[in-house]
């Protein structure tokens, strides 16, 4: 699931979840929900944001793993 990768993407660049937030700009709250599993379908936008952010591609963001 995308939740972990995003987590996982994360904790290797030694992001914290605000600087993720602020640097994809979406809320704390959204990264949180995302991550935790509870917001399984955040929008394209949101998730485009997520990945360059954490400089990968939207397909190595969501690709299973």
């Amino acid at each position: 699931m995308f939740s972990k990768r995003i987590r996982e993407l994360r904790e290797r660049k030694k992001m914290s979840q605000e600087r993720l937030a602020r640097l994809a700009g979406v809320s704390l709250n959204t990264i949180v929900k995302i991550e935790s599993g509870e917001s399984k379908h955040p929008t394209i936008q949101t998730m485009a944001g997520i990945a360059k952010a954490l400089e990968v591609s939207l397909d190595d963001l969501i690709k299973q793993i």
